[in-house]
């Protein structure tokens, strides 16, 4: 990095499989290359990621997936602010990484979780065996709650993006709001329902498609 300040939220010194922070990136601050995979969400401000033959303007709700060994530099036009998830990759033989994904959050349709409209996901990443990881959002309506308090072997790192709610994790209870992190260990008991008079909104990273003893 340079000009800009990582905020280290989860790493594989907590125990986690992968690393999550926010960049706070001042005016022409850069992050370097990546030798793992990494997904680049822009929170605030506008960057452009510069790869090899061409360059992609990033703006508030835009990502991007950059795989592992992609060479590219992302370059702050302004001050700006960054979720960045790195991870090394879990191959799987006969199926070919995932190319370069660029994207807005905006413009990916939401679809109601267990059929309840209230609560919607978005998934920017495709689900494919290419990828060993997933970034959803999630957006509850005021009042709107988990109908199930889930334990599962994947882990997660959650940015809390917009409004506040309650986040039970194991047999504890948080009120959570925007710019607080959470990481959930596999198999740790979670449950959320958003409160207040806006909506609830979070950026929520898991490991997927790969056998657990890989």
């Amino acid at each position: 990095m340079a000009k800009a300040t990582a905020i280290v939220h989860a790493s594989p010194a907590l125990g986690a499989g992968f690393a999550q922070y926010t960049a706070e990136m001042e005016a022409g601050g850069t992050l370097g290359p990546c030798v793992y995979q990494r997904f680049v969400f822009v929170l605030e401000g506008n960057v452009e990621v510069e790869l090899d033959t061409s360059h992609r303007v990033l703006r508030k709700d835009d990502y991007a997936y950059l795989p592992e060994g992609t060479e590219h530099h992302v370059v702050a036009a302004q001050a700006s602010r960054l979720a960045v998830i790195e991870k090394a990759y879990k191959t799987v033989e006969g199926v070919c990484p995932h190319g370069p994904i660029f994207a807005s959050a905006l413009e990916v349709a939401g679809q109601p979780l267990m059929g309840d409209s209230c609560l919607m996901v978005r998934r920017l990443l495709p689900d494919t065996m290419a990828l060993d990881f997933a970034v959803n959002t999630m957006t509850y309506q005021p009042g709107a709650a988990l109908s199930m308090v889930e334990v599962h072997v994947m882990e997660h790192g959650l940015l809390i993006l917009e409004g506040g709610g309650i986040y039970r994790l194991d047999d504890q209870w948080y009120a959570v709001t925007a710019g607080d992190f959470i990481w959930m260990g596999p198999y740790c008991p979670q449950w959320f329902g958003a409160i207040g008079k806006t909506p609830a909104k979070y950026l929520i990273y898991k490991d997927w498609n790969r056998h657990p003893l890989r």
